[in-house]
């Protein structure tokens, strides 16, 4: 008995010191959010809309991200770099290229080419030929740590992406949101002039981008801060931005846009009430990025996409908490 009480002795001032003072380049910022909406009642409650949806393409493609529709078939980007054309029932498959890197948001030129955020390599085109162009690795001097997505405007002039981390790049998500650093970014491409602008900066983890209506405005995702923001690139509050909608119940992801009335976000996973608990203690939070250096991260599995208005009002909730693919 007195062996196994110094055992547990041993192994609390073990793991004690490892929270405390196991070395982390993760030092998180102090902040608090809104308290999490209730996914009980209202426009968030749990439901199963996704549990009996039909699963398109073959199951062994490994850790599709983008999803781009095209002909009958789709396009998406593969963990091991291969970005790859499969028809629906997954039985043809077409390699287009593979990026060396981790592709990740797709977007489709005017002209025919498919624009590429890489996670690794930054904005890359792909031409008729299949040879995959860098457009651009860097804006203001700071090289792009973690390219997301991207959108293309109808008039093929820009393309608007996101770098989700300047300062952790792909695979370091979690210490991202740990940190709460604000080192992300909305960026445009000018595929006439070649130069890339910084559009929006000090954003929580970037991620999915869209345009709205008229390419009047573009979205982008902040999945460390639970909400969209939006960047006004006309009328008469163009060059300003806003919040489209906060305080989500989860992690927003991807993003997209159906043409006409209605945003789509896929939400990562529902929010996790220690990392809201913790968000306002710094020394905390490095605890638990700590511990992440040996335990999974701390996130629900569960299929969560949210269908938002033109006003960002939420007219559609479909989730399935039984299977989080």
């Amino acid at each position: 008995m007195r062996s196994v009480l110094r055992f547990a002795v041993v192994l609390i001032v073990v793991i004690g010191g490892f929270l405390l003072l196991m070395p982390t380049k993760v030092h998180p910022l102090a902040w608090t959010p809104a308290p999490a909406p209730s996914m009980v009642s209202g426009v968030y409650a749990d439901n199963q809309r996704l549990k009996d949806v039909e699963r398109i393409g073959a199951a062994d493609i490994d850790g599709p991200e983008a999803l781009l529709l095209e002909e009958g078939a789709l396009i998406t980007g593969l963990h091991d770099g291969r970005v790859i054309r499969s028809s629906l029932d997954g039985k043809t498959r077409t390699l287009l290229t593979d990026t060396g890197g981790r592709p990740l948001g797709l977007a489709r030129h005017p002209n025919g080419m498919l624009v590429i955020a890489d996670g690794l390599k930054g904005l890359l085109s792909l031409d008729a030929l299949g040879q995959v162009i860098p457009l651009t690795t860097e804006a203001n001097g700071v090289p792009f740590g973690f390219t997301d997505d991207v959108a293309i405007d109808k008039s093929g002039h820009y393309a608007y992406f996101s770098d989700a981390s300047s300062r952790w790049g792909y695979g370091k998500d979690g210490a991202a949101i740990i940190e709460h650093g604000g080192d992300g970014r909305l960026l445009r491409y000018d595929f006439q002039s070649g130069k890339t602008e910084v559009l929006l900066e000090k954003l929580e983890f970037a991620n999915g981008v869209t345009l709205g209506p008229d390419d009047a405005y573009v979205l982008v995702n902040e999945t460390g801060a639970y909400r969209i923001s939006r960047y006004w690139l006309s009328g008469p509050k163009a060059g300003t931005h806003d919040v489209f909608i906060d305080n989500l119940p989860g992690m927003p992801d991807n993003l997209a846009f159906n043409g006409r009335d209605r945003f789509w976000v896929a939400l990562y996973a529902p929010r996790n009430a220690l990392l809201d608990a913790t968000a306002p203690h710094p020394f905390v939070r490095k605890m638990i990025a700590r511990a992440m250096i040996v335990l999974p991260k701390p996130v629900e599995k569960r299929g969560f996409a949210l269908g938002l208005d033109l006003d960002g009002k939420v007219i559609a909730n479909l989730q399935d908490a039984s299977d989080g693919n």
